[in-house]
């Protein structure tokens, strides 16, 4: 391989590992943050028409917040907020997120759109993290090994 190729190989790999590890670490700290301080919510999975909406892994979502929640401007109306969960990267989407479920979520009161599953419904939440964080480390490694290369 020439230098100009492994510099820029490195580079790319060391970038993209640093940055996939930056959003291991902001998803997991939002996913912790609204899973603590949010509100508790029975949310509805919804039908999607669209061919890439399925193919999504996370569902998406339809529950009510009261009015004052996020700024909705209804007087004494509760919105209906469609979103989908954050933090839910599983490759292929698990069959209890089948049109017409109830799921537990936890939203963020003043952005009712932030929305995380709650902690007995997002399955095993550790092992993609820690999935998607080997792959982040492994890319950085890769990619800082290439730069040594070229630089030595």
């Amino acid at each position: 391989m020439d230098t100009t190729t492994a510099m820029v190989g490195g580079l790319v790999l060391a970038l993209f590992g640093g940055v996939l590890l930056l959003w291991c670490a902001a998803e997991v700290r939002l996913r912790l943050r609204v899973r603590r301080r949010g509100v508790p919510a029975v949310a509805t999975v919804m039908a999607e028409d669209d061919l890439h909406g399925r193919l999504d892994s996370a569902p998406l979502l339809s529950f009510s917040v009261p009015p004052s929640a996020g700024g909705t401007g209804m007087c004494g109306i509760a919105g209906l907020v469609v979103t989908r969960p954050r933090g839910h990267t599983p490759l292929r989407r698990p069959d209890r997120f089948a049109p017409g479920a109830s799921v537990r979520v936890c939203y963020d009161p003043q952005r009712p759109s932030r929305v995380v599953l709650a902690a007995g419904e997002a399955g095993r939440p550790a092992v993609a993290d820690l999935l998607w964080s080997t792959l982040g480390v492994g890319c950085l490694a890769a990619g800082a090994g290439l730069l040594a290369a070229v630089g030595g």
